[in-house]
């Protein structure tokens, strides 16, 4: 059974099907297979109670706000701020990419709009100042997959659903790990452009008065993170509301600018639209496929199969993490996570990991899926906004990224309370 859905599976996504109908007809297939009854009869019900998900809400909520903020010029002073403040260092404007990608995180929530938005203003400039492109990229692209680990996040909002785990404890949780894989970022930036000197461009001089002027183009971003997320915190709104309140507060920055206007906000409605039905499809198919997995005890089975090989906890931890390095050179992140967290969680869990701090392990995981080829979503991101150039010098400049990725899951194996710390000083 577990032979026959994994092949299904691979089949179907080698076929070039859509992530959600992909999904769907594996679930239709199997329940053919091996149910004793039609269990795809329950497909509405399970596709409604799974909809009308309060927290789900959240998701095209946080995406708006980053559509808001796309077009509200918000990312383009931010990069041109932190480029004053950050070119200085070695490895030059590759920091404030970082930078840009570590601030804009901290108010979209989405990995891909945050690669896109960054990189569409950063990329014109590796040019204009001699940088090496391949870095440059990889830069763009490892910083762009910050968006799903600073809060607030989409990916933490499904993992909180799929595991019914604290939203804002899982929040609390990622937040030093995010601002440490920043500066693993920025520190690998700098050892690159140590090596090799070539890979960094000129450096752009300002007076201290345009610096001091600058932070306040750093303001807009903090304002959003502060509404979004502290809301959450001090208890005022739920992270749905408080994602209704980053929207309000987007819309009053892009008043305040002079980009609000009914064309940017149709834009922004569309987009948000189009990337919201993607999401939703894949969880409303993915709850309907792990319903019918569960029903024909498939999912009974691959948890025994796992126990009975008699791993220790950590033997168990480090398959996991190579399944899913492997897993994300083949599967979107999306799909990797509702697919596979309803049955890693809790086996892991049961061998007595903390369900919070395999949250923020899983999520670091499912980020690294996001810069491997061959489906790495922010490479292709990164190199359709290149003018010229092949998609392998995207691929190139991202690998020293990867590394980082891989010393910060082997630093939260080592101390665990760099995830565990802040969530249990703020909440008990």
């Amino acid at each position: 059974m577990i032979a026959t859905a994994l092949g299904l599976l691979l089949l179907l996504l080698a076929a070039g099907l859509p992530v959600a109908a992909a999904l769907g007809v594996l679930a239709l297939l199997l329940d053919e297979l091996f149910a004793p009854v039609p269990l795809t009869l329950a497909a509405g019900e399970i596709a409604w109670n799974t909809g009308k998900d309060f927290l789900l809400v959240a998701i095209p909520l946080f995406v708006l706000l980053g559509e808001i903020l796309l077009r509200a010029g918000v990312a383009e002073r931010m990069y041109a701020a932190l480029s004053l403040w950050l070119s200085w260092l070695p490895g030059g404007l590759m920091h404030a990419n970082i930078g840009a990608c570590a601030l804009f995180a901290a108010t979209s929530g989405s990995s891909v709009a945050t690669a896109a938005t960054v990189g569409t203003v950063a990329l014109p400039q590796a040019r204009t100042f001699g940088y090496d492109e391949k870095l440059f990229a990889g830069s763009l692209a490892a910083g762009g997959t910050l968006g799903i680990l600073i809060p607030p996040s989409i990916n933490i909002i499904l993992y909180a659903v799929l595991t019914d785990s604290s939203i804002p404890r899982l929040y609390l949780a990622a937040l030093v790990p995010g601002v440490l894989l920043a500066l693993a970022f920025m520190l690998v930036v700098a050892i690159a452009a140590g090596l090799r000197s070539e890979r960094t461009g000129r450096v752009e001089t300002a007076t201290l008065r345009a610096r001091l002027l600058a932070l306040l183009d750093l303001l807009p971003p903090l304002f959003i993170f502060f509404l979004v997320v502290g809301s959450i915190y001090l208890g005022w709104a739920t992270p749905t509301e408080a994602a209704s309140l980053g929207v309000l507060g987007a819309l009053l920055l892009a008043a305040l600018g002079g980009r609000l206007s009914l064309a940017m906000l149709g834009e922004a409605l569309e987009s948000t639209i189009k990337t919201s039905t993607m999401i939703l499809s894949v969880v409303i198919a993915a709850a309907i496929l792990n319903f019918v997995l569960s029903a024909i005890g498939l999912t009974r089975q691959l948890t025994d199969a796992i126990t009975q090989l008699g791993l220790s906890p950590w033997a168990m931890f480090l398959a996991m993490v190579l399944f899913y390095l492997v897993l994300g050179c083949f599967m979107e992140t999306l799909s990797m996570m509702i697919t596979t967290v309803p049955v890693v969680v809790p086996v892991m869990v049961a061998l007595g990991f903390d369900p919070i701090w395999l949250g923020v392990v899983i999520i670091v995981l499912v980020e690294a899926a996001l810069i491997t080829p061959p489906v790495g979503l922010n490479l292709f991101v990164v190199q359709s906004l290149r003018p010229e150039g092949r998609i392998e010098e995207v691929i190139t400049g991202v690998l020293p990224f990867l590394l980082a990725m891989l010393a910060l899951i082997g630093l939260l194996a080592l101390v665990p309370d760099l995830a565990l710390w802040l969530p249990r000083q703020v909440m008990g």
